[in-house]
């Protein structure tokens, strides 16, 4: 990482992970005090305590590097948004496609009960994978034969949530790649598909369980497609905490759980028309650099990011001038050596955080295309 980097990540490590910390010490007491009695009552207060978290990276995306997000649906999808629960699948091709489903939620008023389906290992990640815990996220090890019982018993303690709830799903399996389209090509041409262009083929097994677990409570999909115009650098988390802003295309279009089929093989055959339909959409986007304007909504710049975090450093930065001022650290060298260890490990641990944020190495093409043929 560039010197000039660590100048700036340092700082927004120190206040994301300390803010953080505490935010889990919350979360593991009202867990441990509160959950076991009443459940309803831990998720909502658990919506609240997690967004202490969750909006100092939205302050990020939107007052620290600026980011714009264009945003367009149909009136009813907007009406409907964040007032009910829904399966939210996208296409996968940024580095932060999970933070622009984050603004999209802290702009419907859900941001605290947004879910995701995410790798297992996600969950020991200081600070947010522990959060992500607390917050009922739900983690597999991507092998269909351990996950197929831990994805239908994570949808099923989704019932009686209190507040409406979105859950992320992304069926590609795996961020969009250009070794990973050429494979999906050829796979797609070795079985008689249509050949994608700008999306994977999407994995539907993890679709279709979620479909036939959740038909009963959740009334809606969320079909979201995320493009980023050719005039605009793609965002990445390093960019963003350097402050460095991009702009983003983001197209939802809402459909009744109702409209899909009753069959399983139904749900996996609309699941992958609607990434044939995403794909054209895409290419669409490529030729006029744009959705349909007629579909363009105004989201605005919530000014709650910013309080927080103005609120979180004022806070921490009190609490670390009494702290050092009792324990003069500064005095010795011995404090010198601990509070330079600190610093070293905060910036190991946003290396850790930025490089968990960015694309997974590709695999060879026909690696890549026989893990996609096993998991569809």
């Amino acid at each position: 990482m560039a010197i000039a980097a660590v100048l700036v990540v340092v700082p927004l490590g120190f206040l994301f992970l300390l803010s953080g910390l505490v935010v889990n010490l919350i979360q593991a007491t009202f867990f441990v005090t509160v959950r076991p009695f009443s459940k309803s009552m831990y998720r909502k207060i658990n919506r609240v305590v997690a967004e202490l978290l969750w909006l100092q990276l939205v302050w990020i995306f939107d007052w620290w590097a600026g980011v714009q997000v264009e945003f367009f649906a149909d009136s009813e999808t907007f009406r409907s948004m964040g007032r009910e629960h829904a399966l939210v699948i996208s296409n996968h091709r940024s580095d932060i496609d999970w933070l622009v489903g984050w603004i999209l939620a802290q702009r419907s008023g859900c941001l605290g009960s947004a879910l995701a389906v995410m790798k297992k290992s996600s969950k020991f990640l200081p600070v947010i994978g522990w959060s992500m815990w607390f917050t009922e996220y739900l983690f597999l090890e991507r092998s269909w034969a351990k996950d197929e019982k831990t994805l239908k018993s994570g949808l099923e303690r989704l019932k009686d949530f209190p507040r409406p709830f979105w859950l992320a799903l992304f069926v590609e399996g795996t961020r969009f790649t250009q070794t990973k389209l050429l494979a999906a090509q050829e796979y797609a041409a070795s079985q008689g598909l249509p050949i994608p262009r700008n999306v994977l083929i999407p994995r539907t097994k993890g679709f279709v369980s979620a479909v036939n677990n959740m038909r009963s409570f959740v009334p809606a999909i969320y079909d979201v497609t995320v493009a980023v115009p050719k005039t605009s650098p793609p965002p990445t988390m390093l960019r963003l905490l350097k402050g460095q802003s991009s702009v983003v295309h983001v197209y939802l279009k809402r459909h009744s759980i109702e409209e899909l089929p009753e069959t399983e093989a139904g749900v996996a055959q609309w699941c992958k028309d609607v990434f044939v339909a995403k794909d054209a959409l895409l290419d669409e986007h490529n030729a006029k650099g744009t959705f349909p304007n007629e579909a363009r909504v105004p989201l605005g710049r919530p000014k709650k990011s910013l309080l927080v975090v103005l609120s979180w450093s004022s806070l921490l930065i009190v609490g670390a001038f009494w702290f050092l001022k009792w324990s003069a650290l500064l005095t010795t060298w011995k404090g010198v050596a601990i509070l330079a260890s600190g610093l070293l490990l905060v910036t190991a641990l946003m290396q850790v955080f930025i490089l968990f944020s960015q694309a997974e190495r590709s695999k060879p093409a026909r690696a890549a295309a026989a893990a996609g043929q096993k998991t569809e």
